[in-house]
C-alpha cells in the first residue's frame, strides 16, 4: 500500500504539471492544482484500494488516476469570452 500511495501521489503530480502546460490560463495558481492533483489520485487510490483489495496494483493506480483527472478537472475555469454588442443595442 505504501508504494501504490507514493505512485498515486507521483501520477497525481504528473497529472497537475500536464494540466498546467496544456490549459495555463484557464487553472487557479499552480499551488492549487499540484495539491488538488495528488490529493485527488491519493484519494483515488485509497478508495479504489478499499474496493478491490489487496493484490491490485495496477487496477489501483487506474483509479488514482482517474479520479486524479476528475478533480483537477473540476478546477478549470470557463474561457474569458469578449461580448460583441448585439444587434438591438446598436
Amino acid at each position: 500500500m505504501i508504494w501504490e500511495s507514493f505512485g498515486s501521489v507521483v501520477l497525481g503530480l504528473a497529472l497537475s504539471w500536464a494540466a498546467l502546460r496544456s490549459l495555463p490560463d484557464r487553472l487557479p495558481p499552480a499551488r492549487a492544482v499540484y495539491a488538488t492533483g495528488a490529493l485527488g489520485a491519493l484519494f483515488g487510490a485509497c478508495l479504489t484500494h478499499s474496493a478491490l483489495g489487496a493484490g491490485h496494483p495496477l487496477g489501483t493506480l487506474a483509479g488514482a488516476v482517474f479520479v486524479g483527472m476528475v478533480t483537477l478537472s473540476l478546477l478549470i475555469r470557463p474561457r474569458r469570452r469578449t461580448l460583441a454588442p448585439s444587434a438591438a443595442a446598436q
